[in-house]
């Protein structure tokens, strides 16, 4: 019975390991091929629906990244909003279901995080997805990454994601004030 317990445990950290690797490999390819931030509104397919990979935004790292793992943001935050609306009432200027944009606005994507059950605490670690308020005017604006296993000095992961000029892997952890910090993997 210990024998198969502790096999049982093996292999699911094997698996944790193998998903936080591909995660964090899946957002760093997006580096180089998305060159640009747009914002745009955009008609998408369901499921599985995206813009052109060459453009996106901070959430669209994110996205793309799950998607290596089988997990569609899309699908699951659609379903997750239809199912409980007052989960993201109020959260932007209309609470109407939409797939082509519900899952490319950081709030979305961290309600439903926390509704999973995957906010963390503690040191960040690869594949972790940290959210922030980038210090902006006349408001603070969401921004959300992933960290990589890559480190600064200080041993904190950099960070992969998309604020302005395309997805990039970055030393900008502490750069902006950290709101949540969460752990799929």
């Amino acid at each position: 019975m210990k024998k198969i317990l502790l096999i049982s445990i093996l292999l699911s950290t094997l698996v944790t390991a193998n998903n936080i690797n591909k995660f964090v490999s899946s957002a760093k390819s997006q580096v180089g091929k998305t060159l640009t931030y747009n914002p745009e509104y955009v008609q998408l397919s369901y499921p599985m629906g995206d813009i052109e990979l060459s453009k996106g935004v901070c959430t669209d790292v994110v996205v793309r990244a799950l998607r290596m793992l089988n997990i569609d943001l899309q699908v699951k935050i659609y379903k997750d909003k239809k199912a409980y609306p007052k989960r993201y009432h109020g959260l932007y200027y209309t609470n109407r279901l939409d797939p082509n944009i519900d899952h490319r606005r950081v709030k979305n994507i961290q309600a439903y995080l926390i509704a999973k059950g995957y906010r963390a605490k503690g040191a960040f670690k690869a594949g972790d997805i940290v959210v922030w308020k980038l210090p902006t005017t006349p408001k603070e604006l969401d921004h959300i990454g992933i960290c990589s296993h890559k480190k600064n000095a200080k041993g904190e992961p950099f960070i992969i994601h998309n604020i302005g000029s395309g997805a990039k892997e970055e030393d900008v952890l502490r750069s902006y004030r950290i709101v949540d910090h969460f752990r799929i993997f």
